[in-house]
C-alpha cells in the first residue's frame, strides 16, 4: 500500500505542482523560454483521478463486504 500511495502521490505531484516549462523547440529564445507551459494534459489528469478511486475502492472493499453480504 505504501509503495502504491508514493507513485499515487508522484503522480499528482507531476501532474499538478511540478512547474512545466516551455519546450525549446517552440523557437523563443532567451528568458521567454523559462515561461509555465499553459498545455495541460486532460487525458493524463482524468487517468490519474480513475487510478486513484479505483485504489481507493479496493482498499475499503474488504471492510465493505460484511456489510454489503450481511
Amino acid at each position: 500500500m505504501a509503495i502504491t500511495f508514493g507513485l499515487l502521490g508522484t503522480g499528482f505531484y507531476f501532474t499538478y505542482w511540478r512547474p512545466r516549462l516551455a519546450s525549446a523547440t517552440t523557437g523563443v529564445e532567451g528568458a521567454a523560454c523559462a515561461c509555465p507551459a499553459p498545455r495541460t494534459n486532460r487525458a493524463g489528469r482524468i487517468l490519474l483521478w480513475v487510478a486513484t478511486v479505483l485504489v481507493v475502492g479496493f482498499l475499503i472493499f474488504p471492510y465493505l463486504v460484511p456489510i454489503l453480504f450481511s
